[in-house]
């Protein structure tokens, strides 16, 4: 990663090869979003555009032929990161994160509108079966529906929203690592988002469903900053030496294995830390 890195930042040809190329490939356009985004915090977003400009007409034939997630993640991490040079705050920048995934929610409901309808379609069918131990009213059932939808639109935005900061997220790595070895680690281990914010991010989850079917869309884009939060968390118990590094293997293992469980956990623990301060109430071992 650290040669890719060097690469990139060799010069504009380098940098305009790697973000072009890889936005142009299937399935790496994360990759030109985090080589956009080491160029736009490191040289500024001036100097930056004529790169970023050149990865935007292969995004534009993806988009073309039906396939817009690579033109939304460009656009949505490039300005997650100048947002990022801008206040050098990872809080805000995942609190921005909600309407870039709001934004991304509304591009993909009307691109993917047929396949989203057909695959609620389908679970509106499966609907009675997995409520036989708790059957709903027909008012109740027909409200749940209208939620499918939204709710399956927002998972789609929630997941490019997740990517979107996953490739910011190593273009300040790389930026950290060329740069100012240690940084992002520093970065990240404090991150922690306000009571405020918590409780607003979970006002969305829990009240934007009942405001409105297309509201319903809210509750997974404001999942994304309260688990991100989570895992900064954990990065930083481990780093104050509270907890060991395993913690850290077994955070992504079954992150990956069973993410319905350990999600809502890292939500519920960010929710509990604005609060407490987990880091600030716990000293190093040794420590004064």
């Amino acid at each position: 990663m650290r040669a890719l890195a060097e690469f990139i930042m060799r010069g504009r040809m380098q940098a305009s090869f790697v973000v072009v190329s890889t936005a142009a490939l299937p399935l790496l356009f994360w990759l030109s979003a985090a080589a956009g985004s080491l160029v736009l915090l490191r040289r500024g977003l001036h100097d930056a555009f004529g790169i970023v400009a050149l990865a935007l007409l292969p995004a534009a034939v993806w988009w073309y032929f039906g396939e817009p997630r690579t033109l939304l993640l460009l656009l949505g991490t490039l300005g997650l990161a100048q947002l990022l040079r801008a206040c050098v705050s990872w809080r805000l920048v995942l609190m921005g994160s909600v309407p870039v995934g709001l934004a991304y929610a509304l591009v993909l409901g009307e691109v993917f509108r047929a396949p989203i309808e057909a695959m609620a379609g389908e679970l509106q069918k499966l609907m009675p079966q997995v409520l036989e131990s708790g059957p709903l009213s027909a008012d109740e059932q027909t409200h749940l529906g209208a939620l499918l939808v939204p709710v399956l639109t927002g998972l789609l935005a929630a997941l490019l929203q997740i990517v979107s900061l996953l490739a910011l997220i190593l273009g300040r790595y790389w930026q950290s690592l060329l740069y100012n070895p240690g940084g992002f680690a520093s970065e990240f281990r404090v991150l922690r988002l306000p009571f405020p914010w918590a409780l607003a991010l979970l006002a969305g989850m829990l009240l934007g469903p009942n405001l409105g079917p297309q509201l319903a869309m809210l509750t997974p884009l404001c999942s994304v900053p309260l688990v991100f939060a989570g895992v900064a968390l954990v990065h930083g118990l481990v780093a104050q030496g509270r907890l060991g590094r395993f913690w850290l293997v077994g955070l992504y293992v079954t992150l990956l294995l069973f993410m319905q469980l350990i999600y809502p956990l890292l939500m519920v623990l960010a929710i509990v830390d604005s609060l407490i301060d987990f880091r600030a109430r716990q000293t190093p071992k040794g420590g004064s």
